[in-house]
C-alpha cells in the first residue's frame, strides 16, 4: 500500500516536479488548466482531487486549479496519473 496524499507527501511531489519537471507543469497548465499562454508554472500543492499551480501569463502570476479525472488513492496513483496526463497533453497538443 502506498502512502496517502498528506501535506508532507504533497510537498515532496511538488518539490520533485518543480525541480525536475517544469516542462510537465507548464503542459498541465496549458492543456488541463485552460491557460494556453502559460510562460512558466509552478506546482504549489496536490491533493486527491487535483493540483494547484501558480502560472505566469504575460508577466502576471495567476492561480490555476487542475482537477483530476478521478480521486487519487495514494502517492503511487498520483505518480501514474501525472505521467498519464503528460501523455494525454502531448497528444492533444498535436
Amino acid at each position: 500500500m502506498s502512502e496517502s496524499i498528506t501535506p508532507a507527501i504533497s510537498d515532496r511531489i511538488c518539490k520533485h516536479m518543480n525541480e525536475d519537471h517544469t516542462d510537465a507543469i507548464i503542459l498541465y497548465a496549458k492543456v488541463f488548466g485552460n491557460t494556453p499562454d502559460t510562460e512558466t508554472a509552478k506546482m504549489d500543492s496536490i491533493d486527491p482531487e487535483g493540483m494547484n499551480l501558480s502560472v505566469e501569463v504575460k508577466g502576471e502570476t495567476i492561480p490555476v486549479r487542475v482537477t483530476f479525472d478521478h480521486l487519487l488513492k495514494d502517492a503511487e496513483d498520483a505518480h501514474h496519473t501525472l505521467i498519464d496526463m503528460i501523455k494525454q497533453a502531448r497528444i492533444s497538443k498535436h
